[in-house]
């Protein structure tokens, strides 16, 4: 019995691992485009979770700080095989972008690939994959018009103000409204989410996430040791980031290019090259380690900003599937659902759709993805290597 258990447990943690690889590998675009790839791949295809469980889980990473989409991948991870299968969905996610940007940071290349066509066509990719994501949230998620109105709120507020702090604002002002709006609020479905973590352990992950955030300065400054200080500034960075992996990159500047421990040259050198590899863009924290310690430093690093996402989603999950069960918290989260589809669109409008459709003829590409993707129902990574293809092409016209 105990080995068939142990059987069981293995299949799941290498089916995981093996489908968090994939869309490690052609998951380009940044958080929003992570989130459609992870709907496609979890909600739509497989099955592992509802829509509303998803959107939950969504709300809870916009909620805390850290790279959302890494979190919501080790999130799905945790409900399959517990603290094992989130470490295992984490690894999977992350992976192929740390090796491609160790190899890079020790291979330092003149070479600009920031112009290449085929990086352009997976720009546009992520355009078609953010749509369609949206487009299947919003059916779920705003269906009725008091939440419609929350969503154009979250869109114009997140448009004309872009800070991390009016992200956290408005999600906690949706809360507020939903709350008011639909506290009377039933409903029928109920969702097959489960959390499989004790209250002990979630404990002691919040407590080492602020243990953590607290001593960390303290020891730095009484060993005076580099690997600390190290760890310190990348943890700091990683705790500390509200909207995503494109707000982390003023922090680490803050934290490595004045103590003259990378150049400005190599910071920017490194942070285009995080934008041509798929995977979270927190990654980044890998290039800079490796060229301040080696590929040991790229590691470590990686850890370190990965670290605080880890601590915080898994201290948080079983609180947060009690607290979405209560009647009274029930129309908080569908007016924070409501707001991230807002969000949602606000990142799709800019930088996604900014910085790919320049020409009608990009236009043109991206309804073809999309087409591929929602009408003829292709797997995503049809959908990536189309891109790229059709990215070299397009410099030809």
């Amino acid at each position: 019995m105990n080995k068939s258990k142990r059987k069981i447990g293995f299949k799941s943690l290498l089916k995981i691992f093996l489908i968090s690889t994939r869309l490690g590998l052609t998951s380009f675009g940044g958080p929003t485009a992570h989130l459609g790839y992870f709907h496609e791949e979890y909600v739509r295809r497989r099955k592992w979770m509802d829509e509303k469980s998803y959107a939950d889980l969504v709300a809870l990473a916009q909620f805390l700080p850290g790279p959302a989409s890494s979190q919501v991948g080790i999130g799905i991870g945790v409900m399959r095989a517990g603290v094992l299968g989130g470490i295992i969905s984490f690894i999977g996610f992350t992976l192929p972008s740390v090796i491609a940007l160790i190899l890079f940071a020790l291979l330092l290349t003149e070479f600009d690939v920031g112009n290449a066509g085929w990086i352009h066509g997976l720009k546009i990719v992520a355009v078609a994959v953010v749509a369609h994501a949206i487009i299947g949230m919003a059916k779920n998620l705003t269906p009725d018009l008091k939440r419609k109105a929350i969503a154009l709120f979250a869109l114009i507020a997140t448009l004309l103000w872009q800070t991390a702090f009016t992200q956290v604002s408005v999600i906690l002002i949706a809360a507020l409204v939903g709350f008011i709006l639909f506290k009377q609020h039933s409903e029928n479905e109920e969702t097959s989410s489960q959390f499989p973590i004790t209250k002990k352990v979630s404990m002691v992950c919040l407590l080492l996430f602020f243990g953590l955030l607290f001593l960390l300065p303290v020891i730095r400054e009484v060993t005076g040791s580099y690997w600390v200080a190290m760890f310190d500034s990348f943890y700091r960075s990683g705790s500390l980031v509200f909207g995503g992996g494109h707000v982390v990159l003023p922090l680490l500047e803050q934290e490595f290019v004045p103590t003259g421990w990378i150049s400005e040259e190599s910071f920017l050198a490194g942070y285009g090259a995080t934008q041509a590899v798929p995977g979270p863009l927190f990654t980044f924290a890998a290039y800079l380690g490796t060229v301040m310690k080696g590929w040991q430093g790229g590691l470590f690093a990686t850890f370190a900003v990965f670290l605080p996402a880890f601590l915080l989603i898994v201290g948080a999950l079983p609180f947060w599937d009690r607290l979405r069960s209560n009647p009274n918290v029930k129309g908080a989260i569908m007016g924070v659902n409501a707001a991230v589809i807002g969000i949602l669109i606000s990142a799709f409008y800019f930088p996604i759709w900014t910085s790919s459709i320049l020409k009608p003829v990009d236009f043109a590409l991206a309804a073809l993805l999309f087409s591929m993707l929602a009408y003829w129902k292709l797997p995503p990574w049809i959908i990536v290597i189309s891109g790229a293809i059709g990215g070299s092409l397009l410099t030809f016209l």
